[in-house]
């Protein structure tokens, strides 16, 4: 039998849970606006929501090459 502190070791979950979580314990949600269980209406309110509380996405830019 191995012990672990708090955090370390032991088995990970899956960054879906820890999203179902945060919402269950905490109200937080995190979505990616790309989710494909999202329809583009859903997908649109979440990125105006974004915009809202924390200004338009940075777009990548392309790098010239060259």
């Amino acid at each position: 039998m191995r012990w672990y502190p708090r955090g370390y070791g032991g088995t990970r979950r899956d960054p879906d849970r820890v999203k179902q979580d945060g919402w269950h314990d905490h109200g937080l949600l995190a979505v990616s606006i790309d989710d494909p269980r999202l329809t583009w209406p859903e997908q649109e309110l979440v990125r105006q929501l974004g915009e809202k509380l924390y200004g338009p996405r940075i777009e990548p830019r392309e790098v010239a090459n060259g």
